[in-house]
């Protein structure tokens, strides 16, 4: 159910903005441009967020993202209060979250994942680092391997 446009602070609208702007800014390669009146977040030259700050009088104080096929539906279909289908980019798979209802970590991780899905693949390959000590040294050993074909000729 939406709020009504006028029972909001305009001061919370700016609170909220700026959990969105300091999350989408610690993702790398992440700038900030207006776009359509309201803060927009891009990964190089691509839209990854968008926030809406009562725009057009909605109702809605959210962060528009993209999601991965079916995601939007299922987080609509299990948390109608928190998340909605936002015009224009909802028909794309953009989802609209609330966020008066969302906690930083769980905010957090739906930008982490929308980044993830507009980054470029080479940009997202040096983000992203293998937390398992033992995946690196699995990679650090075979590095230091000798190859098979190393030093036999075959005649």
């Amino acid at each position: 159910m939406k709020q009504n446009a006028n029972k909001r602070n305009p001061d919370d609208g700016e609170k909220q903005v700026e959990r969105v702007r300091r999350i989408c800014l610690s993702l790398r390669e992440t700038c900030e441009k207006i776009s359509h009146g309201e803060p927009t977040f891009f990964v190089r030259k691509k839209v990854f967020a968008m926030c809406s700050n009562n725009h057009h009088n909605d109702g809605h104080i959210a962060v528009t993202i993209p999601t991965a096929i079916g995601i939007q539906a299922m987080l609509i279909e299990r948390s109608p209060e928190k998340f909605y289908r936002p015009p224009y980019v909802g028909v794309r798979g953009w989802v609209g979250i609330e966020l008066d209802r969302v906690e930083d970590e769980e905010l957090a991780l739906h930008i982490h994942e929308a980044w993830l899905l507009i980054a470029p693949e080479k940009l997202q390959a040096v983000t992203q680092v293998p937390h398992d000590k033992e995946v690196l040294e699995k990679r650090a050993a075979k590095r230091r391997a000798p190859r098979p074909s190393a030093g036999k000729r075959k005649i």
